[in-house]
């Protein structure tokens, strides 16, 4: 039993079972090819109707090549969509299991099945060096780790099968065969089921058998699925409690994706973990989540079983498990808030610092080319604001510019982009831009970089709504060269700002190094921190280079909204806000 089921941590955090899961967007932490409600939102509004049927792909392997020399290797499963070109089109990647030859993976891959076309898939497996185990999977570049096999097939092929699961052997890439044997990968395909319901608990287990000798078990459950081909699909686990025999875990929260029905089987498996990857079975159940709502009802415990050497026979445990807390939810999607009347409200602010350079210079970044050819702000602008307009239901958006000495001589760090001294609204995307080509003979660029005042100034805007609207939801753009000077203060800023019903999304013009950028974007799963030591409530940051976005890695659309519904979601979730329920019936239907 070698699986552990994280990338960060050495594999003691939880997988799968967290409320942070948006139901709208598919792994929200690791696809870009997933299912997004506001990228689909977006085309469908153009008159692009997806004819499909969202699937969601579980990844198990078995037997893999061990690769490294004092442990098991460390695997991680690339899902992608091979083109008509022959290119490769990233759908999503798994979790990296530690230390484990015969992976079961619970992050899910989603892709839209389309019945009429032929879609053929490539798997790749990848060991993932330990250096890269605190670091989000989505940001891993590939290239760094060691390649395990790839197996490739036709989606229809994996729909077709009767038990919805086809196992492939592991090839070198471009489907070498070598004499050594690489394994096997198994993929099975469920269809996403459209439900809200969702089920939150808190379990714990008490009197668990100790299965170290120096010190007591550091317990986590794993919880698997049984599917229609009567095997187990894993679909979530805990955390790891260390040295404790009377475990109380976090909260878990299961979606009826996940568990499939309230009467559908359940295993419960209790390990306990060791660094090697080689966790200890402690006891299991097999429980329905109707079953485990009984126990919480008539507040007894389950005992677990251990299988025992005699054939047909279990061992009943002292150990039991026991849920303490038990709440039937519903989990409302992005698209449910629009719908039912909820407004982003867009608020935009541009860089006027001196390091895009003078403006009359053919090279700097502020250029207004005589041609017409647009400049790396006028093609964010617009390439932007043709997405965030659509979201903004008046379209007048506050807009600002910073780092820009104004007409009365003095730099200002936040000023109005129309030169307007009350008003700083402007009428949809041509708005801006008239006012920027204004702002670029009026205002000199100055400096330093700071974003602290605009993202205050942003908040304020987002804290006073509170009290009148909650309906109301605000996402700053801010468009820079990427050189930023008050790192500590901008932190501070937005750890204060996360309370509020704001987003940030940051778009990086030109060629400057954008690390600090990525800093505040905290996709490493570490939240900023204040200078004052208090943590961001959430992640509110998303940073978006427009050179990925030029060279055509990334959709502006994919880019822009890849981490805003799940932004929005936890904003409204935690705050017990819910959509209008007439129209999130109507949406449903």
């Amino acid at each position: 039993m070698g699986n552990c089921f994280s990338d960060v941590e050495g594999g003691k955090q939880a997988v799968g079972g967290t409320q942070q899961r948006p139901n709208s967007i598919a792994a929200t932490n690791n696809n870009n090819g997933g299912h997004n409600d506001a990228v689909e939102f977006f085309f469908r509004s153009r008159g692009i109707q997806p004819l499909f049927t969202q699937i969601e792909l579980s990844l198990s392997a078995s037997n893999l090549l061990d690769r490294d020399i004092t442990s098991k290797s460390d695997p991680m499963a690339v899902v992608y969509a091979k083109k008509r070109d022959g290119k490769l089109e990233e759908l999503g990647r798994t979790e990296v299991v530690l230390n484990s030859l015969n992976p079961a993976w619970i992050e899910k891959v989603t892709v839209a099945f389309q019945f009429e076309i032929v879609q053929p898939l490539v798997f790749h497996v990848y060991d993932v060096d330990s250096k890269y185990h605190n670091v989000l999977v989505k940001t891993l570049k590939l290239n760094d780790q060691e390649f395990l096999g790839e197996a490739t097939c036709v989606l229809s092929e994996i729909v077709a099968k009767q038990t919805r699961s086809l196992t492939l052997n592991l090839n070198n890439k471009n489907g070498h065969t070598i004499l050594r044997n690489l394994g096997a990968l198994t993929i099975h395909a469920e269809e996403t089921v459209s439900s809200r319901s969702c089920v939150e608990m808190v379990v714990h287990c008490s009197h668990l058998d100790n299965k170290d000798l120096f010190s007591k078990s550091d317990p986590f459950l794993r919880i698997s699925r049984i599917v229609e081909s009567g095997g187990p699909v894993p679909i979530c686990k805990t955390e790891v409690v260390k040295d404790n025999l009377n475990p109380i875990w976090k909260p878990l929260c299961l979606s009826m994706q996940q568990f499939g029905s309230k009467d559908n089987p359940l295993i419960i498996e209790c390990f306990d973990f060791n660094s090697s990857g080689n966790h200890v079975l402690i006891g299991k159940l097999q429980k329905s989540v109707a079953d485990l709502k009984k126990l919480h009802i008539e507040r007894s415990g389950a005992n677990l079983t251990l299988p025992s050497p005699h054939h047909g026979h279990e061992k009943v445990l002292k150990g039991q498990l026991f849920v303490d807390q038990f709440c039937e939810k519903q989990q409302y999607s992005f698209l449910d808030y629009i719908s039912s009347g909820f407004e982003l409200n867009f608020m935009v602010a541009v860089d006027f610092t001196a390091s895009n350079g003078n403006p009359r210079n053919p090279d700097s970044l502020h250029y207004i080319d005589p041609s017409g050819q647009l400049n790396s702000y006028q093609r964010a602008i617009m390439e932007v604001g043709e997405v965030i307009q659509f979201y903004d239901s008046n379209r007048r958006f506050p807009a600002w510019g910073f780092g820009g000495r104004t007409i009365d001589g003095t730099t200002s760090h936040c000023f109005n982009l129309n030169g307007s001294t009350g008003a700083f609204e402007v009428e949809g995307v041509e708005g801006i831009m008239a006012a920027y080509a204004r702002a670029l003979h009026n205002v000199a660029l100055a400096g330093p970089t700071l974003f602290g005042p605009v993202i205050n100034t942003a908040a304020q805007i987002a804290s006073q709504s509170i009290s009148y609207n909650s309906s109301k939801y605000f996402v700053l753009l801010i468009i820079t060269d990427g050189v930023i000077t008050d790192l500590q203060e901008t932190k501070d800023a937005l750890v204060k700002a996360s309370d509020l019903p704001l987003s940030i999304l940051i778009v990086g013009v030109g060629g400057a190094d954008f690390r600090e950028m990525e800093v505040l974007d905290a996709d490493n799963g570490r939240r900023l921190e204040s200078s004052t030591g208090r943590v961001a409530t959430r992640d509110i940051v998303q940073f978006v280079p427009m050179r990925d976005v030029h060279s055509g890695q990334i959709s502006v659309v994919q880019a822009l909204l890849e981490e805003l519904p799940g932004q929005f979601l936890t904003y409204m979730r935690s705050r017990d806000i819910k959509p209008s329920p007439l129209h999130a019936a109507s949406t449903s239907a």
